[in-house]
């Protein structure tokens, strides 16, 4: 099944990736989407008709400026443009393709329904089709199920379900029931009963060679052909399904096929496989069944038996929605709506669970929620907020076009939004002491720093200001250059919040390493206005500061397709994946942020004390957005780099 819609999907140039796909599919620069030739044309167009506008606009601007200073009046005064917000959350259903959607069939009791299959954890993507049907329902006053479609006991383990459903309640959906296609397996049995019995199914016993001639051969230019055993009696055929059932077949010696449409343009309606025989215990009905149904026909019928008014699903579906209609007309009264809407992406993202297994049996990766993968609960771990997700979903918007992100344009998302949702601390990376020798008067006075200066509502806290403070090793140089405007001897740099500039007078080397071990300083009570602010953090037991392991995680992969790497995609690894800091130093402001958590209150962490320790964040000024990882303990902090600060990681 899957290899006929992956034919008719190329087909119907329904691209995938950049690597495949090469001529399909163009790079929207300006929101790094990879996008189909004729959709990229139409944003151009409309880009440069929106130009257009304002050029005209721009014109007009300065014709009155002339006209002002000619006529001696004075200018209008123009409103400066307020800071721009977030997007409406709703805005994606408000318009476009989702609001088609239900205005072609609009119910006053929506349903919907998000069914993954539990044989893997989940995806960016699937963050999308979480937030499309759980967000469809609920802005329209309906309930969204969590269906697991659990049909293949040989893939299936306890784990994935357990990290599907938090992963959907962290994105902060409650589903209205988690429900599982096996529930079903005795009324699907029954119906696939009634589909043989009214000689809609019959029961077949070809190899793959000889499907594959049925279908039109391997390159699909022969004649296609049904089945000899189509022509069995409906007698014959509920007999050997009851054999199939009763195990006196081995798999892959029978199986139950739709009887469709063989002539159909549609490779959907080509017979498709209804129930096989598979010899494994399955995790909730034990070893009662022998033979399990395909997801072509269950799925649709699972949609019909739970009322889903709205089947939603990605774009690779749109041929099945032929044979989901065909099935359910044959078997069910209630008939569901499916449509299609475009899959997200990340380029370059790794999502095979073959080569994820591979980096994690080699340890090359720490486990399956390593920060550098694109597994949700990676993602969860290296400290994303569920917002941000959602944000991006919401700023993406729905269509029929699937959607390849570059990372650059995903992290940019999560950037903004934490700018305006986390606190700012100070953190030191890789530090080195200065000792003030002429702050004995300030030494242990408490300072009042805010937690944001643009946001007054996240409250201010205290910390102390000590004789020796640590700086970052990368904001001193032993020798002092014009282009250089942090701390240099003789040269004078402000420290945040403190309450004068510092000027270096000497440093203390260690012979062996070549590495300055310290840095000797005074008061600069002269300079009032420094070029450079740097970040710093106090020294001594009682100053309340911490000492920390900062992970700082860059790209896994050095090129956007390591599944072309030569020699294979475990060449392409990038070593500077994963650069860690043992001896980082915080703040003593991180406790109070550590017991305020969660940051923001938001999606599925909206309250005190709900989220788990990638839920503590915060902005380290001057360095990045990071949070808490799940390794750290009472005794020890471990932090993850989010994002950086910019994309431009240099600093001024």
């Amino acid at each position: 099944m899957a290899d006929a819609i992956a034919d008719a999907a190329a087909k119907l140039q329904l691209g995938d990736a950049p690597a495949d796909n090469g001529a399909k599919l163009q790079l929207d620069e300006e929101t790094g989407e990879w996008v189909s030739k004729g959709e990229l044309k139409k944003r151009l167009a409309k880009r440069a008709k929106k130009a257009l506008k304002e050029k005209n606009k721009d014109a007009k601007d300065t014709a009155a400026a002339l006209k002002v200073a000619q006529d001696g009046a004075a200018p209008k005064k123009t409103k400066e443009k307020a800071e721009e917000g977030p997007l409406d959350p709703d805005a994606m259903f408000k318009q476009g393709f989702l609001n088609d959607v239900y205005n072609e069939r609009p119910e006053k009791e929506v349903f919907t329904r998000f069914p993954p299959e539990p044989n893997g954890f989940l995806h960016i993507g699937h963050a999308k089709a979480i937030a499309v049907n759980f967000g469809f329902a609920r802005y329209h006053g309906g309930k969204c199920y969590l269906r697991f479609d659990d049909t293949n006991p040989e893939a299936e383990e306890e784990v994935y379900f357990t990290a599907i459903e938090e992963t959907v309640r962290w994105l902060g959906f409650e589903p209205y029931k988690i429900t599982y296609s096996s529930d079903n397996f005795d009324r699907l049995y029954e119906l696939a009963e009634k589909l043989i019995n009214i000689g809609k199914a019959y029961v077949c016993h070809c190899g793959d060679e000889e499907l594959k001639l049925q279908r039109g051969g391997e390159k699909g230019t022969s004649p296609r052909y049904r089945c000899k055993h189509a022509e069995q009696s409906p007698e014959e055929n509920l007999q050997k399904f009851r054999d199939m059932r009763d195990g006196k077949y081995k798999p892959k010696e029978a199986f139950l096929r739709m009887k469709q449409d063989i002539t159909d343009g549609n490779p959907q309606m080509w017979d498709l496989a209804a129930y096989r025989v598979l010899d494994k215990p399955h995790h909730r009905t034990g070893t009662k069944w022998k033979i399990y149904p395909t997801y072509d026909f269950t799925h649709c019928l699972c949609d019909s038996f739970e009322g889903i008014t709205h089947s939603l699903c990605t774009v690779e579906f749109f041929l099945s929605r032929t044979s989901y209609e065909w099935l359910n007309k044959q078997l069910v009264e209630f008939q569901p709506m499916q449509r299609e809407y475009g899959r997200l992406s990340i380029q370059g993202a790794v999502l095979s669970k073959r080569k994820l297994k591979e980096l994690v049996d080699k340890k090359i990766v720490r486990g399956w929620d390593d920060p550098r993968l694109s597994t949700l609960i990676a993602v969860r771990r290296k400290g994303v907020p569920p917002g941000a997700i959602l944000e991006f979903v919401n700023e993406l918007g729905v269509t029929t076009t699937n959607s390849i992100i570059q990372t650059s344009r995903f992290e940019q998302t999560i950037r903004r939004y934490l700018e305006r949702t986390v606190p700012r601390l100070m953190l030191v990376l890789d530090p080195v002491p200065v000792v003030i020798e002429d702050a004995d008067e300030f030494d242990g006075t408490e300072l009042t720093l805010p937690f944001s200066p643009k946001n007054p509502a996240m409250g201010e806290h205290k910390i102390k200001f000590t004789k020796t403070v640590y700086i970052d090793r990368s904001d001193f140089r032993e020798v002092d250059s014009k282009d250089y405007f942090r701390l240099a001897p003789g040269k004078t740099v402000g420290l945040l919040q403190a309450p004068m500039p510092i000027k270096a007078t000497s440093f203390t080397k260690d012979e062996a390493t070549g590495q300055v071990t310290e840095i000797r300083a005074v008061f600069d009570r002269e300079t009032k206005k420094p070029k450079t602010f740097i970040q710093w953090v106090a020294a001594g037991e009682g100053s309340g500061s911490r000492k920390c392991e900062v992970r700082v995680y860059n790209r896994l992969f050095k090129s956007d397709n390591p599944s072309a790497a030569e020699g294979g995609f475990l060449n392409d690894l990038n070593p500077e994946s994963e650069v860690v800091y043992p001896n980082a130093v915080i703040e003593s402001g991180f406790d109070e942020v550590r017991a305020r958590a969660p940051w923001p209150e938001a999606a599925g962490e909206d309250k005190l004390g709900k989220g788990g320790p990638e839920s503590v964040r915060f902005q380290g000024m001057r360095v990045a957005y990071f949070a808490m990882d799940s390794d750290s303990t009472d005794d020890k902090i471990v932090l993850n780099r989010i994002v950086s600060l910019k994309e431009d990681k240099e600093k001024s």
